[in-house]
């Protein structure tokens, strides 16, 4: 049996009671660890806090196990009990159903354990969850890579009065350009997008489509550490969450649609004071 366990967001203690029950009757525990991250996770004693609750080891599944080596655990599913432990809720990321499916089309049972995420938390900044459009992603740019498909998106979302959650980059154990070129993965350190990052970059290409689609007054949320006691949400024109220092990661961002007038009342206990 393959059990999928979401964690939920904030540390240890979020797991659900299916979720703990299903971990301690595993004979072996795997930890997803670069599509998200607990916030805890990013300490150093985060593992063994988790480990100590759960009375498991863990085994950290970095990119490179999960999509290139997922046969290795598949194959101990066949065999026994097996966890497969996912930040926030399992089906947050498309790399835990392609998972799913894998281990379906060669016969092992699956039982997917939901927990809270960042889609459904990102509602304690009082904009509805149902008048939220289609979600985006902001990768890093780069000299040489700098994408904007989420452009028209926003677009979208913008002219059918919804709210667009943006999901901002992490890079977790990713080996540099130059080690790839002499083919030995040397892996450079963590990164964690700011929402100041994030705002940046939609600036840079707002200005260069040009389309009026937002920019620097138009009103968004920015969220840090969703589901921890020291949560940070603050809303507010873009031109001043940009400066605005939100603190550890994980962030995200949210730019406003048509809003409500409960929504409205919602916002203006988190915004900035001019």
């Amino acid at each position: 049996m393959l059990y999928i366990v979401g964690l939920g967001l904030g540390d240890e203690k979020d797991i659900t009671l299916k979720g703990l029950e299903a971990v301690r009757r595993c004979d072996k525990v795997y930890m997803e660890a670069y599509t998200s991250l607990l916030s805890f996770g990013l300490s150093s004693d985060g593992l063994s806090t988790l480990e100590e609750l759960y009375g498991k080891e863990i085994v950290v599944a970095d990119r490179e196990m999960v999509e290139e080596k997922a046969d290795r655990f598949l194959a101990e599913a066949r065999e026994f009990d097996v966890a497969f432990l996912v930040v926030g809720d399992p089906f947050g990321a498309t790399t835990h159903t392609d998972l799913v499916v894998r281990a379906k089309k060669i016969g092992i049972d699956v039982q997917v354990v939901h927990n809270a995420s960042v889609m459904n938390a990102v509602g304690a900044c009082g904009l509805q969850l149902y008048r939220y459009g289609e979600t985006i992603s902001i990768p890093f740019f780069t000299e040489t890579w700098r994408p904007y498909s989420f452009y028209e998106k926003i677009k979208k979302n913008g002219n059918l009065g919804l709210h667009t959650l943006c999901l901002l980059d992490i890079r977790v154990k990713e080996p540099s350009f130059e080690s790839l070129c002499r083919g030995k993965k040397q892996y450079e350190p963590p990164r964690f997008m700011t929402i100041n990052t994030a705002i940046e970059q939609l600036l840079e290409v707002e200005e260069m489509c040009g389309e009026s689609v937002y920019g620097e007054d138009t009103i968004c949320v920015g969220m840090a550490r969703l589901g921890s006691p020291d949560q940070k949400i603050v809303a507010g024109p873009m031109k001043q969450l940009l400066t605005f220092d939100f603190g550890a990661p994980l962030q995200c961002l949210v730019i406003a649609g048509e809003t409500h007038p409960l929504e409205q009342e919602m916002l203006d206990f988190y915004r900035l004071k001019e």
